[in-house]
């Protein structure tokens, strides 16, 4: 049903400086991979196959990133590291029947702003966004979870999670209607709430199905104060004028990557179940400790 995913990555990386000044946010590594290729993975296992990046102007390394590498390959078949050889053509096979396409955020505008840039490439269909700092890791994947909601309802769709109280302060909270089992109507959205106002423990996370419909709203927002436009007061401005939005709480883990606090405990989650690496990982944590 689902054929077009969008990825912001036109953000300058801050909170990730100075690494952020020698490579872009989403190329920084989990384990033995970037950020980048996890997000395209799981769109690659919803049966996406139309890709489209919103990037800052000139910056494409993670569209090169994904380019077949004939000359690497040529040289690692020659020195026979098979081994090597193997790990750049599993990139090759995520690129195929793949299309990659982008769209430019002149300025860093907010994810609203950023998400409106793709409007062209859009068209009038159905689409997914994801942001590269939310890794999820589940058997089936989120956009899966998601998809199976909207084919029932035909309206957007965001991912939730639930989360402690006290760390309910760090992101946009829900107010909602409970539907079904994980299936939920959102009735409001409130920004970095403190714990006693927080109106559930109900949180958003970076994937979303939308509507074209979403691009009226975004044409139309304002910027806020900090001259930015923010997905979540698009969301909440469609809510007010009566809009239907989901919320489900997705199965699985949810691997922030916003930080490098978060980034470094995503690392240590995932680099302990890697069936390569984490066995060893595990018995040199008991040598050290």
């Amino acid at each position: 049903m689902i054929k077009k995913a969008v990825i912001p990555i036109a953000g300058l990386g801050t909170r990730f400086l100075p690494l952020s000044k020698a490579s872009p946010k989403e190329l920084l590594p989990l384990v033995d991979k970037p950020e980048i290729q996890y997000i395209i993975e799981e769109i690659k296992n919803s049966g996406i196959n139309d890709i489209i990046f919103v990037i800052r102007p000139k910056a494409k390394e993670v569209l090169n990133y994904f380019q077949k590498s004939p000359k690497l390959e040529k040289i690692l078949k020659e020195r026979k590291k098979e081994n090597f050889l193997e790990e750049v053509k599993k990139l090759t096979e995520i690129s195929k029947n793949t299309s990659f396409s982008w769209a430019v955020q002149k300025e860093p505008l907010g994810d609203g702003h950023a998400i409106l840039q793709a409007k062209k490439l859009i068209g009038k269909d159905p689409f997914v966004v994801l942001f590269p700092d939310d890794i999820i890791d589940s058997k089936t994947p989120c956009l899966i979870q998601l998809e199976q909601v909207f084919k029932t309802c035909q309206k957007p769709v965001i991912a939730l999670k639930k989360m402690p109280k006290e760390k309910l302060h760090r992101y946009g909270v829900v107010k909602v209607e409970k539907i079904a089992n994980r299936i939920y109507k959102i009735k409001k959205i409130i920004e970095k709430p403190s714990p006693e106002n927080a109106p559930s423990d109900l949180v958003v996370v970076g994937r979303y199905i939308h509507t074209p419909e979403v691009f009226q709203y975004l044409e139309k927002a304002s910027p806020g104060r900090k001259g930015e436009i923010y997905m979540s007061e698009v969301l909440e401005k469609m809510l007010s004028d009566g809009k239907i939005i989901y919320g489900y709480e997705f199965e699985g883990e949810w691997l922030e990557c916003g930080n490098k606090l978060d980034w470094l405990k995503s690392n240590f989650y995932l680099s302990l179940k890697h069936p390569k690496f984490g066995p060893e990982l595990k018995k040199y944590i008991r040598e050290i400790t």
